[in-house]
């Protein structure tokens, strides 16, 4: 299925955050930290999109913004047509609901003091979804749902591994019947087998619920399996999105290949030459004009003053690169 006849769910027009960072106490002049500067993104309905890019670039903010943990600073978030950026609190409690996240520590987001049943139904108490008695007989599902079984809702989440922690956090999230899930980070706190049961987990409950999923990563490795499409974001700015394959067979922005380089690969004949970045991360303060991985970028294409803006090079793959002239047909 093409994005053309695709359902779209969630839009992103030039949306920012900038964190007001104070000077000291007697320095009255204001700076401010772009945490995500000016990023347009599409997201369609049943499609699993990762996000992936190095720490501190602004995934994990665009993602509370979305949530609702964040008010933006400008720009729109367009869910279904309407713009939650613009909403006061009382109206944005309504999409609460459709919007679930699963967070990145799978003990410090669940409360110690509570029991799983307590955990799982507070979300349909909160937001008024089930009567008093479809909560308990819910909460029994959703634990089958993720591989847990329903005798453990009396217990805390301290008698818990990792692996079931996360569970109960999916069980949670799911509990509303959200329409959005935001997985930040949702496995890169756990082992490396007990990441893939997960993401074949999330993978499994998108296909039974008709989720729509937004999955935060630091590399390309963790989303490749699934994934639909995914972007590939830098200091606040979104340098690639296309559809997986193109990602990992005709990576465009010399930043995704250095990624895609780095990502291990078990078969000596198929490694490929490991593409080093040299010079240090620009500070989100004070971003680079222009194009903003100028400073790190082997190609020396001497483009740094020109703004560089995602632009189609091929069917369905928009690339922020001066390098990569855009293609009339997909204009």
């Amino acid at each position: 299925m093409t994005e053309k006849n695709q359902e779209l769910l969630l839009s992103l027009k030039n949306l920012c955050k900038y964190f007001e960072i104070r000077n000291g106490l007697f320095n009255h002049k204001k700076s401010y930290l772009k945490a995500v500067d000016n990023l347009s993104l599409d997201i369609y309905k049943g499609e699993a999109f990762g996000l992936v890019g190095e720490s501190g670039c602004g995934k994990t903010t665009l993602g509370k913004m979305i949530a609702g943990l964040y008010h933006p600073t400008s720009g729109q978030i367009l869910f279904n047509g309407t713009d939650l950026a613009a909403l006061n609190r009382n109206d944005r409690r309504r999409f609460c609901r459709d919007i679930q996240m699963i967070f990145q520590d799978p003990y410090s987001s669940l409360n110690p003091r509570m029991t799983v049943e307590e955990i799982i139904a507070e979300p349909m108490i909160v937001n008024h979804t089930h009567d008093k008695a479809e909560i308990g007989p819910r909460v029994e599902h959703l634990l089958n749902c993720v591989g847990l079984a329903s005798s453990y809702k009396n217990r805390y989440p301290h008698e818990f591994s990792g692996g079931q922690r996360q569970r109960i956090g999916i069980a949670r999230a799911l509990a509303v019947s959200p329409k959005l899930i935001i997985c930040d980070e949702a496995v890169s706190a756990l082992d490396v087998s007990i990441q893939a049961q997960i993401l074949n987990l999330l993978a499994d409950l998108k296909e039974e619920f008709g989720l729509t999923y937004l999955f935060i990563a630091h590399g390309l490795a963790a989303v490749k399996h699934i994934s639909d499409r995914i972007g590939v974001m830098y200091l606040g700015s979104m340098l690639e999105v296309a559809p997986k394959e193109s990602i990992y067979n005709d990576p465009r922005h010399p930043y995704t290949k250095a990624l895609i380089s780095a990502i291990p690969v078990i078969d000596p004949k198929k490694r490929k030459e490991r593409i080093l970045l040299t010079g240090d991360l620009p500070s989100p303060i004070d971003p680079p004009q222009g194009c903003r991985f100028a400073s790190r970028c082997f190609m020396k294409c001497n483009q740094k003053d020109e703004t560089q803006i995602l632009k189609p090079c091929a069917a369905n793959h928009l690339v922020a690169c001066i390098k990569e002239t855009p293609d009339p047909k997909h204009e």
